[in-house]
C-alpha cells in the first residue's frame, strides 16, 4: 500500500509542477485533464502527508518511552504513544478505502434510459413510476431534469423515456440503479384483486466531453421528424424532432424535446456520445470483469437487482439482501438510504479484491 502512496505522491508532484507549465496552460484539453486528475488525488496526499506526520511523532514517543529515565515523563510519552498509534491505525484504514480506485465519471452529469419490459400497460406505468421517483429524487438534490426522448402509452405510462440529470455527483449516486426493476401489485385493471410481476429496465450512463469520444462524422446518419407531445406551435408541423444512427456500432439515437432541430441533434449526440463511451469502458474491463463480477454493479442491464412489492410496502435489492419496508417513501424518490447501503457494500467489496 505504501509503495502505491509513494508513486501516488510522486505523481501529484509532477502534476502540480505540469499545471504551471505555459504549453500545459494554453492546451485547455490537457489542462482541464491533468485538473482533474490533481483534484481527485489530493485527498488521498493530505491524508497520508498527515499519516507520515503521525508516524514520525509515534517513533519519537517510542524513543522517549525506551530511553527516558524520569519516570513521570516516561509515563506521560507512553499515554500519548498510545493514543498515537490508535490515530495511526484509524488513519491507515482511512488510507485503504481513499487507494480504492475512485471511478472518474461519479462527479458527472448523466443520463437515464427507463423502458417498460415484461407486463403490457403494468410495465409501462411501472416505468412512468420510475422516471417520476428519479426525477423526485433529483429535485432533492437540487439536480436539473431534461427530458430528451419518450414514447408514451396514452394512459399515463411510458414504453421508454430517457432523460439527464444535471448536478455534481449524479453519476455516481444513479450508477448503481442499471438494471431489470421489477414490481409486484394489483394492477388498477385487474378486476379480481391478483398480484401481476412487471418489469422495467434502467440505464444509467454518465455524460462525456467530446474530446473523450471521438466520432467520425462520415458514420453517421441524420434523419429528421416530427416531434409529438409537448414542444410548441411546431409540434406535428415542422420536422424538429432528430435520429443519429452511427453505423459502425448500429446504434440509434434520438431527441424530440426541443422546439429547434439544432438543439435536438446537439443532445441526441450527447446521448450518442455516452452511449458510444460506455461501450468503451465495458471492453477496457472486459478482463476484469470476466475474472470477477461487482456484487453492486456489473453493468449488464438482464440482472434483475430490486423488486418493488406493493402489497407489502416492501423493496429488497436482491445484489446486497437489503430489505426495506417503505416502498411508499422509495417510489416517492426518498432514496438515500438505498443509494448509501449499495455505495457500502461497493465500497467494501472493492477494499476486499484489493487485500487479495
Amino acid at each position: 500500500m505504501f509503495d502505491k502512496l509513494e508513486k501516488l505522491i510522486t505523481r501529484y508532484e509532477e502534476i502540480t509542477n505540469l499545471l504551471a507549465d505555459p504549453m500545459i496552460i494554453s492546451n485547455q484539453g490537457k489542462y482541464r485533464e491533468l485538473s482533474k486528475e490533481h483534484s481527485d488525488k489530493n485527498e488521498v496526499v493530505r491524508k497520508y502527508q498527515e499519516y507520515k506526520k503521525v508516524k514520525t511523532d509515534s517513533e519519537n514517543l517510542k524513543h522517549l518511552v525506551d530511553t527516558e529515565l524520569d519516570a513521570e515523563m516516561r509515563e506521560l510519552a507512553s499515554v500519548e504513544l498510545t493514543e498515537t498509534i490508535t490515530k495511526l491505525t484509524r488513519l491507515e484504514e482511512e488510507l485503504k478505502l481513499l487507494l480504492i480506485l475512485k471511478d472518474p465519471n461519479d462527479d458527472k452529469d448523466c443520463i437515464v434510459e427507463v423502458r417498460a419490459g415484461t407486463g403490457g400497460d403494468e410495465a409501462a406505468l411501472f416505468a412512468a413510476d420510475l422516471y417520476r421517483m428519479y426525477t423526485r429524487y433529483a429535485e432533492c438534490a437540487g439536480w436539473k431534469t431534461e427530458l430528451i426522448d419518450w414514447n408514451d402509452t396514452g394512459l399515463g405510462g411510458f414504453k421508454e423515456v430517457i432523460f439527464s440529470l444535471k448536478g455534481v455527483g449524479a453519476y455516481g449516486a444513479l450508477k448503481y440503479e442499471s438494471g431489470v426493476h421489477r414490481v409486484q401489485r394489483v394492477p388498477e385493471t385487474e378486476a379480481q384483486g391478483r398480484v401481476h410481476t412487471s418489469a422495467a429496465t434502467v440505464a444509467v450512463l454518465p455524460e462525456v466531453e467530446d474530446v473523450e469520444v471521438e466520432i467520425n462524422p462520415a458514420d453517421l446518419q441524420f434523419d429528421t421528424y416530427r416531434a409529438g407531445g409537448k414542444g410548441g406551435q411546431n409540434v406535428n408541423k415542422v420536422e424538429t424532432a432528430v435520429r443519429i444512427t452511427h453505423k459502425p456500432s448500429g446504434i440509434v439515437v434520438a431527441c424530440q424535446q426541443e422546439r429547434s432541430q439544432f438543439q435536438n441533434r446537439e443532445r441526441a449526440m450527447k446521448m450518442l456520445r455516452a452511449k458510444l463511451y460506455e461501450i468503451r469502458i465495458q471492453e477496457q474491463t472486459a478482463d476484469i470483469t470476466a475474472q470477477r463480477r461487482s456484487m453492486v454493479k456489473s453493468g449488464d442491464r438482464s440482472d434483475k437487482i430490486r423488486t418493488y412489492n406493493f402489497p407489502q410496502n416492501r423493496m429488497t435489492d436482491h445484489r446486497i439482501g437489503l430489505t426495506l419496508y417503505n416502498l411508499n417513501e422509495i417510489i416517492d424518490g426518498k432514496l438515500d438510504d438505498v443509494i448509501e447501503q449499495l455505495r457500502i457494500a461497493d465500497r467494501a467489496e472493492k477494499l476486499q479484491e484489493s487485500s487479495e
